[in-house]
């Protein structure tokens, strides 16, 4: 049991670091909550809940950066992540734990493709939307859904959108991407709570070690590559991809 709660520390602490930087703390944080016993479905549902916290602790560090920003049109991108958050959060209460098992391989393969390659395919389009306020929305809101519904990823889905819409500043993209990805999944969250489906124990346990996690995220940002960052993620979520087809259910 001691084992249990050192492996979820360990996790959600690291997950607050790599979300406040790059994004892909669940990679880490919903398979350490599986590995400790929980069914995959309160899993998912309880790691929504253990990182928003700690998202949050990083939208305060980088405040600065947001403010520097000073985006305008920041209140639409959040209604419209906050609806769709609640939405995906509403798919994953109608899936069962043996189809979220059989989809979880799937959804954590997209994720890890997504954060290994998704700075070239959001650097090569780079622009393209030209500061397109509709085009910005119509993408954030599929994107607020697949987090509500999941999320392993969502953090690099949100900076290709901000290259998309031409932004530049990567400490004030940061920043915003965390603020959009913990407002969606505290929507989500409380969708989840609502319905009763959150394991409180390993969740509380969790939120201690993301809001550190978090809040040191951003201090460590400039000065750790990365790239190193980047490679360390995409090697857990390559790991953890194939445990979770080896223990699908056929």
């Amino acid at each position: 049991m001691l084992l249990h709660y050192v492996v979820l520390f360990v996790a959600a602490f690291l997950a607050g670091i790599i979300n406040s930087i790059a994004g892909g703390g669940s990679f880490l944080t919903f398979p350490a909550l599986v590995l400790v016993g929980v069914p995959a479905v309160v899993a998912n549902a309880s790691n929504t809940v253990a990182l928003v916290p700690g998202s949050l602790a990083s939208g305060v560090a980088y405040r600065r950066d947001i403010q520097r920003l000073g985006h305008s049109r920041l209140k639409a991108w959040l209604i419209v992540c906050m609806i769709g958050g609640a939405i995906g959060a509403l798919l994953l209460l109608f899936t069962s734990d043996r189809t979220f098992r059989q989809i979880a391989p799937w959804l954590l393969l997209f994720a890890t493709a997504l954060f290994a390659f998704g700075a070239q395919v959001s650097a090569a389009l780079r622009g393209r939307l030209h500061s397109n306020q509709i085009a910005m929305l119509s993408l954030l809101f599929p994107i607020a859904i697949y987090g509500g519904y999941f999320g392993g990823g969502i953090g690099i889905m949100i900076l290709a959108a901000f290259r998309l819409y031409g932004m530049t500043d990567i400490h004030g993209m940061n920043g915003i991407k965390t603020i959009l990805s913990a407002l969606l999944n505290a929507i989500a969250s409380v969708i989840f709570i609502a319905a009763h489906q959150v394991a409180w124990v390993p969740t509380l346990f969790m939120i201690v070690a993301a809001i550190a996690g978090g809040y040191a995220g951003p201090l460590l940002a400039r000065r750790v590559k990365p790239q190193v960052i980047r490679h360390f993620v995409t090697f857990v979520g390559i790991v953890m991809t194939g445990y979770f087809f080896y223990i699908a259910p056929r």
